[in-house]
Protein backbone atom coordinates (compact mmCIF):
# COMPACT_ATOMS: atom_id res chain seq x y z
CA UNK A 1 0.00 0.00 0.00
CA UNK A 2 1.33 3.43 -0.94
CA UNK A 3 2.17 5.90 1.81
CA UNK A 4 -0.41 8.66 2.19
CA UNK A 5 0.54 12.07 0.83
CA UNK A 6 -0.97 14.63 3.18
CA UNK A 7 -2.00 18.11 1.97
CA UNK A 8 -0.33 19.75 4.98
CA UNK A 9 3.14 18.62 6.05
CA UNK A 10 3.62 17.82 9.72
CA UNK A 11 6.25 20.54 9.94
CA UNK A 12 3.66 23.11 8.81
CA UNK A 13 1.18 22.35 11.63
CA UNK A 14 0.34 25.27 13.92
CA UNK A 15 -0.80 25.03 17.56
CA UNK A 16 -4.50 25.78 17.00
CA UNK A 17 -6.28 23.21 19.18
CA UNK A 18 -3.64 21.45 21.22
CA UNK A 19 -4.33 19.15 24.14
CA UNK A 20 -7.74 18.00 22.89
CA UNK A 21 -6.81 14.37 22.26
CA UNK A 22 -7.28 12.14 19.27
CA UNK A 23 -10.02 11.93 16.66
CA UNK A 24 -10.92 10.03 13.52
CA UNK A 25 -10.90 11.75 10.13
CA UNK A 26 -11.12 10.57 6.55
CA UNK A 27 -8.54 10.95 3.82
CA UNK A 28 -10.96 13.27 2.00
CA UNK A 29 -9.84 15.89 4.54
CA UNK A 30 -6.18 15.07 5.13
CA UNK A 31 -5.14 13.71 1.73
CA UNK A 32 -7.63 15.34 -0.66
CA UNK A 33 -7.65 18.63 1.27
CA UNK A 34 -11.44 19.05 1.50
CA UNK A 35 -13.00 21.04 4.34
CA UNK A 36 -14.90 19.32 7.13
CA UNK A 37 -18.53 19.05 6.01
CA UNK A 38 -19.86 16.90 8.84
CA UNK A 39 -18.57 16.28 12.34
CA UNK A 40 -19.94 14.58 15.41
CA UNK A 41 -18.80 13.69 18.89
CA UNK A 42 -19.51 10.29 20.38
CA UNK A 43 -18.39 8.42 23.46
CA UNK A 44 -14.59 7.97 23.19
CA UNK A 45 -13.21 4.59 22.09
CA UNK A 46 -9.94 4.82 24.06
CA UNK A 47 -8.32 6.94 26.79
CA UNK A 48 -6.85 9.65 24.53
CA UNK A 49 -9.87 9.77 22.19
CA UNK A 50 -11.82 13.05 22.17
CA UNK A 51 -14.81 11.33 20.58
CA UNK A 52 -14.71 13.63 17.54
CA UNK A 53 -15.23 12.17 14.06
CA UNK A 54 -14.64 14.33 10.97
CA UNK A 55 -15.85 13.83 7.40
CA UNK A 56 -15.92 15.94 4.26
CA UNK A 57 -19.54 14.90 3.76
CA UNK A 58 -18.81 13.59 0.26
CA UNK A 59 -17.67 10.11 1.29
CA UNK A 60 -19.67 7.20 -0.12
CA UNK A 61 -20.67 4.28 2.13
CA UNK A 62 -18.20 2.11 0.21
CA UNK A 63 -15.43 4.63 0.96
CA UNK A 64 -16.36 4.72 4.66
CA UNK A 65 -16.46 0.93 4.85
CA UNK A 66 -12.77 0.75 3.88
CA UNK A 67 -10.74 1.28 7.07
CA UNK A 68 -7.74 2.41 5.01
CA UNK A 69 -9.60 5.68 4.30
CA UNK A 70 -9.89 6.73 7.95
CA UNK A 71 -7.05 7.43 10.36
CA UNK A 72 -6.63 8.55 13.97
CA UNK A 73 -5.18 12.07 14.27
CA UNK A 74 -4.61 14.64 16.96
CA UNK A 75 -7.54 17.08 16.93
CA UNK A 76 -5.00 19.86 16.34
CA UNK A 77 -4.14 18.28 12.98
CA UNK A 78 -7.73 18.51 11.74
CA UNK A 79 -7.99 22.07 13.11
CA UNK A 80 -5.08 22.95 10.84
CA UNK A 81 -6.97 21.56 7.85
CA UNK A 82 -10.15 23.41 8.80
CA UNK A 83 -9.94 26.04 11.58
CA UNK A 84 -13.73 26.52 11.48
CA UNK A 85 -14.08 23.42 13.69
CA UNK A 86 -12.26 25.03 16.63
CA UNK A 87 -15.27 26.97 17.92
CA UNK A 88 -17.25 23.71 18.18
CA UNK A 89 -14.68 21.49 19.90
CA UNK A 90 -16.07 22.04 23.41
CA UNK A 91 -19.47 20.65 22.37
CA UNK A 92 -20.76 17.72 24.39
CA UNK A 93 -20.87 14.05 23.44
CA UNK A 94 -23.88 13.57 21.20
CA UNK A 95 -23.29 16.82 19.28
CA UNK A 96 -23.25 16.87 15.48
CA UNK A 97 -22.67 19.67 12.97
CA UNK A 98 -23.00 19.99 9.22
CA UNK A 99 -21.95 22.74 6.83
CA UNK A 100 -25.00 24.28 5.18
CA UNK A 101 -26.24 27.34 3.38
CA UNK A 102 -24.78 29.85 1.00
CA UNK A 103 -21.86 30.61 3.31
CA UNK A 104 -21.32 26.95 4.28
CA UNK A 105 -21.44 27.62 8.00
CA UNK A 106 -21.73 24.85 10.57
CA UNK A 107 -25.19 24.26 11.98
CA UNK A 108 -26.21 21.82 14.68
CA UNK A 109 -27.96 18.74 13.32
CA UNK A 110 -29.46 15.72 15.09
CA UNK A 111 -26.84 13.20 16.12
CA UNK A 112 -27.43 10.03 14.13
CA UNK A 113 -25.64 7.41 16.19
CA UNK A 114 -23.44 5.17 14.01
CA UNK A 115 -24.38 1.52 13.80
CA UNK A 116 -22.37 -0.22 16.52
CA UNK A 117 -22.06 -3.39 14.43
CA UNK A 118 -20.17 -1.55 11.69
CA UNK A 119 -17.52 -0.32 14.13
Amino acid sequence: MAEKQFKIAGSDMKPLAEGRGGCFATDMITVEGRKVGYMYREKPDFAEDSGWRFFSGTESQEYLDDPANTTIYDVNTIANYDPAIIALLDSTIGSAFERRGLFKRFVAVPFDRPDEESR
